[in-house]
């Protein structure tokens, strides 16, 4: 496994070896020893699934508070993502920015986010479907997000206007949205 630092502290980006020959691939998209090894903590506790139909999809960007607050590790099984986070952490040095990454089911790359980050997708193609592990159980009232769109964090998104949930459009800029972490 390839595990590469990224410009927010804590993220990872993790390539694994893939086995590939005429019949397809193998790899091993998760061993807790390896994990460990390289210092990525791993109480996954729940995966999650999503499909999305449309290219264009944008999903996020969510964040549990605590003490329901979660770390990730996101992987593309079919289709492609442009995967972003933002930095929620008020002690941090890089509070309010953030960071993206391509995640395909060609490249096979995933992302581990600690908590303390935002986090939402946009869909780069059609049927796109998202794994994800979180070690700290969903709860609804602990449920919170911050605005795709935020003119403060200035995410430069693939789309202009992406297919989004209710929940998603109304959204708390960074700045009115209390960060917790």
């Amino acid at each position: 496994m390839n595990l590469q630092k990224c410009k927010l502290e804590g993220v990872r980006l993790i390539t694994p070896v893939v086995h590939s020959d005429a019949r397809g691939f193998f790899l091993e998209s998760f061993s807790a020893r390896d994990f460990e090894a390289v210092g990525i903590p791993c109480n996954f506790v729940q995966d999650n699934h999503s499909m999305s139909v449309e290219k264009g999809v944008l999903r996020g960007l969510h964040f549990q508070k605590p003490p329901f607050e979660q770390s990730k590790l996101i992987r593309v099984v079919r289709g492609s993502i442009l995967d972003v986070i933002v930095d929620c952490r008020k002690i941090s040095p890089t509070f309010g920015q953030w960071e993206g990454f391509e995640l395909s089911a060609a490249n096979h790359a995933m992302l581990y986010i600690p908590a303390g980050f935002a986090h939402g997708f946009c869909t780069l193609l059609p049927n796109t479907e998202v794994l994800y592990k979180v070690d700290n159980y969903y709860s609804k009232p602990h449920d919170s997000g911050i605005r795709w769109n935020d003119p403060a964090i200035g995410i430069k998104w693939p789309v202009i206007t992406p297919v989004l949930s209710e929940k998603d459009k109304i959204l708390p800029f960074l700045h009115d949205c209390e960060s917790p972490f």
